[in-house]
């Protein structure tokens, strides 16, 4: 039976680190399906999921066994496959402000007190190009619980990026 796993794998930055999971996957008889990877503060950090038969698993496991001897830690999250499609309507999320604690917290309290799913969210902090100033930026695919719309959610983040003095903008 085919089984699809997911997990993270993280190590101190070097190049061959893809290629030697790449190899570990194929060696072991899986096939790479998707993934999402990023260098942040030094080190490589990233999840993936795997197509792999029943028979393979253990093989794979070896595998993984052998990278973490040098150093590239993979923990796997799940062996269940979930097949449904996601429901409710996507939306975009761009968010702009001046750095200080709890922005994310403030913005996901929201998120979740309207049951919005975060389905992949980028952060950064980065000088503004006028001052120089720390500003901290996120950009986020939300789906939306069925029934919700866009401006209902828009309306809810909005009144709080104004208490941070955000700009903010969410689009369908």
């Amino acid at each position: 039976m085919l089984n699809h796993l997911v997990f993270t794998v993280i190590a101190q930055d070097r190049p061959g680190l893809v290629e030697r999971l790449a190899d570990a996957i194929e060696q072991a008889g899986g096939n790479w399906v998707e993934s999402s990877m990023a260098r942040l503060g030094g080190e490589f950090a990233g999840i993936v999921s795997v197509e792999i038969q029943d028979d393979a698993i253990d093989n794979l496991h070896a595998h993984f066994d052998s990278l973490l001897t040098d150093g590239i830690a993979i923990t796997l999250r799940s062996d269940v496959h979930n097949n449904e499609d996601p429901t409710g309507k996507a939306a975009h999320l761009d968010l702009v402000s001046q750095d200080h604690p709890g922005i994310l917290r403030q913005i996901t309290r929201v998120l979740t007190r309207h049951g919005v799913s975060i389905e992949h969210l980028e952060t950064a902090v980065v000088a503004g190009s006028m001052s120089g100033e720390r500003l901290f930026k996120a950009t986020a695919d939300l789906r939306l619980p069925d029934g919700m719309e866009p401006t209902e959610l828009s309306e809810a983040l909005q009144a709080t990026a104004a208490d941070m003095m955000a700009d903010l903008n969410l689009v369908e």
